[in-house]
This record gives structure tokens, C-alpha cells and sequence, in this order.
């Protein structure tokens, strides 16, 4: 029987995962005492893992109160991702002057629906290449501070952002529709590119919410 000797860095990795997945339910208390007899560790890498989380906006350590996972506030995830439309929106605009043709095609080719790189069902993998994909995406504008707003806006997004793939049809869209954004780039038709864009964020906004919301409502 193998036993996971647990270090502060895998209990963050693990707390981590459960909450993104909704395995803790938004507005739970941790407590260190807990925490540290699940894991069979003392207190210090639960405090560790706590603060790092706490660092990263996945929970609020409150004096003399505790430590909670971050509540999930609908109407402002709807308001980050009308600021990440507007932010990748920009992107485009300003590819629009200079296309990197040699890089667009590399992403197209990544993200070709036929292929399927990252794998045709919902893994951490993929769902990290989803988001990178847009940051690459928004990369090729050449404005450092547009990536920099755009991945604090992804942080806050993350969330519900990764349970926009219920099912293995969403994979497949997903592909289809970097894949049609990239083309619509390479054949400099910036109306069609910005089109798809806008409708390949808002579904997958709406998947999540949709897959949160009953998550959320499985624990009531």
C-alpha cells in the first residue's frame, strides 16, 4: 500500500482541484485542525496551503474568524467576462494591423477539430490549453499590458470557466471554434473572427453557469 506523505505544495494542488471542481462547496470553512487530521499532517503545510490559496483569491483567510472558500457571485463572473470580451476584442483589432500569419497557423493547427491535440474528452490538460489558447491568442497583439489585464480577469473566471465542458460534444466544440476563429484571422475577415469569438466566450460562459448552478443546487 502506497502512503502520499502530503507537502504543503500537493495539499494546495489537491484543495485546489476540489474546490475548482466544486467538491468544496463556495463559502465552506477550512479550518487548519480539520484539514490537518484528513491529511494526516500537522498544521504548518495546512497553513502553508491555506495562505496560498488565500494568495491566489481561491479562498479569504478573515481574522479571528477562519479561512472560507471564495463565495461565487454570478452577476460579477458576468461582468468579468463582458471585460474579457472587450479585452480579447482589442486583441484582434490590433492583429489586425500586423497579422502574424506563421503564428495563427501554428494555433490553428493545434486546435484542428480533426486532430484533436489535447485529447477528445474534459481533462485538467485540456482545460489548461483552452485557457492558454486565448492567452496566446490575445499574445500576438504585441500589448504586454492588455495579457496582463486579461489573465487577471482569467484568474477570477477560472472557476466556472473550467466547468464549461460537461460533455464530450463541448470538447469537440471547443476545437471547432478556435479552429474557425484562427481561419477567419489567416483569411483577414476580422468581422467573422470577432463573431466567433464573441459567441465561442458567451457559450462557454453559459455552459459553466448552467453546470454550477446545478452543482451548487446538488448540495442544498
Amino acid at each position: 500500500m502506497v502512503i502520499t506523505k502530503w507537502s504543503a505544495d500537493k495539499i494546495f494542488k489537491d484543495l485546489l482541484k476540489r474546490i475548482m471542481n466544486l467538491d468544496i462547496a463556495p463559502g465552506s470553512k477550512l479550518t487548519e485542525t480539520e484539514l490537518s487530521q484528513e491529511y494526516n499532517v500537522s498544521r504548518t503545510p495546512i497553513r502553508e496551503a491555506l495562505q496560498h490559496l488565500s494568495v491566489k483569491g481561491y479562498v479569504a483567510i478573515k481574522p479571528k474568524n477562519g479561512c472560507y472558500v471564495r463565495q461565487l457571485d454570478l452577476l460579477e463572473l458576468d461582468e468579468y467576462y463582458d471585460i474579457r470580451v472587450a479585452l480579447e476584442l482589442e486583441a484582434l483589432d490590433l492583429i489586425s494591423k500586423n497579422i502574424p500569419f506563421l503564428k495563427v497557423k501554428e494555433l490553428a493547427e493545434k486546435w484542428d477539430p480533426v486532430v484533436m491535440r489535447f485529447g477528445k474528452t474534459s481533462t485538467e490538460a485540456l482545460k489548461n490549453a483552452e485557457e492558454e489558447f486565448h492567452i496566446e491568442l490575445a499574445a500576438l497583439s504585441g500589448n504586454s499590458t492588455l495579457i496582463k489585464y486579461l489573465k487577471d480577469v482569467n484568474n477570477n473566471l477560472r472557476i466556472i470557466r473550467r466547468l464549461g465542458f460537461p460533455d464530450d460534444q463541448s470538447v469537440h466544440d471547443t476545437y471547432l471554434e478556435h479552429y474557425k476563429i484562427c481561419m477567419a484571422i489567416l483569411d483577414n475577415d476580422f468581422i467573422k473572427a470577432k463573431l466567433e469569438l464573441r459567441k465561442h466566450i458567451y457559450i462557454s460562459q453559459e455552459k459553466g453557469r448552467k453546470v454550477t448552478l446545478f452543482q451548487l443546487r446538488g448540495r442544498h
